[in-house]
Formats: C-alpha cells, structure tokens, sequence
C-alpha cells in the first residue's frame, strides 16, 4: 500500500493484518450502538477494518422497539452464522405461507419464488446476538459516550464527545436513529412527509379470552395475531411475541399531549371504538418494563445524501418509514450489509475509484421503493368508503399469484436490483442454493461466513482470479459460475473470462503484481 499504517498482527476473515490506515485512532467511528451499528461494526471488522462504536445510553435498552425481521435480512443473519441464535429455530431460513399487506391477506403457498422469511424477535434479544457477535470479531463499543461534533478534514474526520474526548477515523458513519447528529451536524437534508392524524397505541397486555384460534371478538369472528384488522373507525391487531402478548390500535383523529402517558384504560377505549365491543384485558406483568406506548403520526423521509465526503448515513439516520412490516429495522441491517464492505475496501487500500459512492446510488432507489410501499399500505389501511372500494379492488387482483408474487418481492426486498446486466442473476441478491464441493455438499450462506467476495467456479475459470485472491475466495464445484460480493449480491455470472475479470475489477480492484 501507498500509504503509511499502523499494523497489529490480528487474524481476521480478510487474512491480512489489523491495520489503521494513516495513524488513524479507528478507521471508522459508528455513532449508535443500536442494532444497525452493531451489524455494521460486526461487518466491518470481518471486512477488515477497526470501528469504533459510541452509544449514547449507557446500557442496552430493556423495551423492545422492533419485534422481528422480515424478508431477505433473515438470509443476511443465515450468511453470518447468526440465524439459529436469532430465530430459535435450527436449519435455514424457511419462508412463510401467509403475510399481509396493507391488512390484506397474502396466501403465498403457490408463490413460486417465496422469500418472506419472518424471524420473530424482540429487539432487546437481538441486540445482546449482535453485540456478542462484534465483540466476538474484535469490535470496540464504548457506552454511555456521546458524539457532539465532527470535522470532515477531507483526509480523515475528528469526532468530538460529551466527555471530552477527540477521536481521528478515516470515516464516520451515523447510526443515531431518526433524529440523528450525524446527519444534522452533516448538513443533510431530510426531506419528506409527516401524517399527522394517526394515532398508534401499543401495550403488553393480557388477554383472557386469546386462545389457539384466534381472539375470539363479536361481530369479527376470531382475530387471529399479526394480522391487522381494519374497521370502519380504525385498526386492531394483537400478537404473541416471545414473552407477551401486544395490542395495537391504529386510529385517525387528535391525540393526547406527548406529556400524557398511555394507560390501560386509554387503550381499551381505543380498541372499543375501533372493533365497537369491549375487549377484556388486562396489563401484562414481565420482568421487564412493560411496552406502554402512543405514537402520533407517521414519518416518511429520506436522507437526500446517504454519503457527504467521509460521513455516512444507516438505518434510521437515513430513512424512516412508517413501521407496517417492520422496514426500518430491515432496511438499516442491509445497509450495514452493503456499506461495510465498501469502507474496508477503502481502508485496505484496494478500493475501485467510486465504490464508496455506489452505497448512496445502490441503497437511497431501495429506500424509496420502501417508501412507497410503507405508504401503500397506509393508505390501504385508512378510514372511508373510497379506500373500502380500493381494497376489494386489491383483493381482487391478490387472486392473481403473478400479482402476490410481485408484491411479496417488494415487501421482502427480493426485488432489489442494485444493477443493470443481461445476465438475470447479476445485479440481484444470489439465490439460496447448495453447491456440491470436494468436501462435500455446502450450503450458499455457509461458504458465506467469512465475508469476503466469493466466486464460484464450477468450469475452472478460477485462476482468472489469482490476482484477487487476496481478497476473493474461490470455491470449485457445481452449480452456476457466480461471483458474489460480501453483502451476497451477484457481481458477475456467466462463462466469459473476460467478463469475469472486468467485474473483478469492477467491485475489487486492481489485481495484485
């Protein structure tokens, strides 16, 4: 490398040394510890670099604010070896046959290509896996340590914090949620919509009369969990989470002040106005606080820039959604996914000119097709004898399974193109499949584990890539010949040598001497 390091001697899934680029105290500084940054710090030490993590609060949060994952993310967690320690289950991802959108039933047991995998987990179980996971890695994560300012020097960044403290980096990356520093000391704009009337009451309850069929309601029938119920006045939904049940009542009107709590009595004259009966209930008793809480309005905005000279925004920093299928969690563990990589590319010094942009012009379309769709269902959602018409319309057209499968490839993020190619494998997420190897039968995600790129090579085109394979693995065996980038989209595919090395060289630089 050109340019002048401090080296440890540490192993890592690139096989190089432990390095800060340019006397650097961290190459890259991450200011949020939530999940997002946990996976992003995770992934950038597998990609070969040394974060830093700040976290405001000194100690994890014991209220889940996000329940589980849904759609491709599952397989993300299936690459890294997590998804047993997250979903409970052993074996891979299995997809699920029914989902809804916008309240709508989506049977998609004759869905050809199903990819709505859903894990279910709390938010305060999935942060203790990923934190163990990065700490596992050699991560650094400082609590209780909050970001105040930063300069961007051009060549690195000084960050400053609450307790004094300046830190160098070659990067900052904002991970601090919707109200994020970051991004506001970053002078990004954060443009987007803000719906006011709707109000959202959620609170671990119990439930006497919830049984195997459902929640039995006059005048309903059994409501059964996750599936959200829409009445003339609002919606209703209830679930079976790992420790409680949850009631959610969606409704369209003014709200309390902020300074008011939520109570139990608040909530179930919430739900008697939206399902017209009383529904009894009572609060659930946890060894955890309890989840007793009223949202006012729905947020839809995005970041204009994921990415100002060496400040770069996840997660909630650069998106927020409204919280139908869970997108906001989704979307930030993909971006961690799809950004690591690229800043340990960079901090390794091997990085092609313009990777680091590809992060805003591959991740920013995604997050407005999630927009869109978020407010899709919203709308599907509202009160009123219009959107009534418009969703038997839905319905008629779910009959459709070419029209079910379009709409469960945009809820799950399988519709992710990030770029354009002939071949139809290249640009997209690559598929789930098992690849039979000299040591055997393998399944995808398990020779996904290091991180790194990975070609496979069924047709001996691998020594193609000896000038990579400092930073590529190569697996012979059967199957299509694929090459794979570390966030497990497919770079190139095909039979062409000379294709392969310009994507190669494309997405990994130039080769070694």
């Amino acid at each position: 490398m050109t340019r002048s390091q401090i080296c440890v001697p540490r192993i890592f899934a690139w096989r190089a040394s432990f390095c800060t680029v340019d006397g650097m105290d961290f190459d890259v500084v991450i200011a949020g510890g939530g999940p997002n940054g946990l996976m992003l710090t995770a992934e950038l030490r597998l990609a070969g670099a040394r974060p830093l993590v700040l976290e405001r609060l000194p100690e994890r949060a014991t209220v889940p604010k996000a329940n589980g994952l849904a759609g491709v993310v599952a397989r993300l967690m299936d690459a890294r070896g997590l998804y047993e320690k997250v979903s409970g289950r052993s074996g891979p991802p299995a997809p699920t046959p029914f989902y809804m959108f916008g309240g709508l039933r989506l049977d998609l047991r004759d869905v050809p290509d199903n990819p709505m995998h859903t894990v279910l987990v709390p938010q305060t179980r999935l942060e203790p896996i990923l934190e163990e996971h990065a700490l596992g890695l050699g991560a650094e994560i400082r609590r209780g340590v909050t970001l105040t300012g930063f300069v961007d020097h051009g060549t690195h960044v000084t960050v400053s914090t609450d307790d004094g403290s300046e830190i160098t980096a070659a990067y900052l990356v904002g991970c601090d949620g919707g109200r994020s520093t970051v991004r506001k000391l970053a002078g990004i704009d954060f443009p987007g919509v803000t719906d006011d009337d709707v109000v959202t009451r959620t609170a671990n309850v119990v439930l006497p009369t919830a049984g195997p069929g459902g929640l039995p309601v006059p005048g309903h029938g059994d409501i059964q969990p996750f599936f959200f119920h829409r009445t003339t006045t609002g919606v209703f939904v209830w679930a079976r989470l790992e420790d409680a049940l949850t009631v959610t009542t969606m409704e369209w009107g003014d709200a309390p002040g902020e300074d008011v709590p939520l109570t139990l009595d608040e909530l179930a004259d919430s739900v008697k106005r939206v399902l017209g009966v009383d529904v009894p209930m009572e609060l659930a008793v946890l060894d955890r606080p309890l989840v007793m809480r009223r949202n006012a309005g729905n947020n839809t905005r995005i970041a204009s820039q994921f990415r100002r000279g060496r400040v770069f925004l996840a997660g909630d920093a650069a998106h927020v959604h409204a919280g139908i299928g869970g997108p906001g969690l989704n979307m930030g563990l993909q971006d961690a996914a799809n950004l690591a990589w690229k800043l340990g590319a960079a901090v390794q010094g091997w990085a092609p000119a313009g990777l680091l942009d590809t992060y805003h012009s591959e991740r920013h379309p995604v997050a407005s097709r999630v927009a869109m769709q978020t407010q899709s269902q919203s709308a599907l959602l509202a009160p009123g004898t219009k959107v009534t018409a418009l969703r038997t319309l839905f319905e008629e057209l779910l009959e459709s399974v070419d029209v079910r499968q379009h709409i469960v490839d945009t809820m799950s993020g399988n519709d992710t193109r990030y770029f354009e190619s002939d071949h139809p494998l290249v640009g997209r997420l690559a598929p789930e499949m098992s690849v039979t190897t000299t040591d055997g039968v393998v399944r995808l995600a398990e020779l996904r584990r290091t991180g790194r790129p990975l070609l496979l090579d069924p047709s001996g085109l691998g020594a193609v890539a000896d000038g990579w394979r400092d930073r590529v693995d190569v697996v012979s065996g059967d199957g299509p010949a694929l090459l794979i980038r570390p966030d497990g989209f497919v770079a190139w595919a095909g039979d062409s040598a000379d294709g392969l090395v310009d994507a190669l060289t494309r997405w990994f630089g130039a080769p070694t001497a």
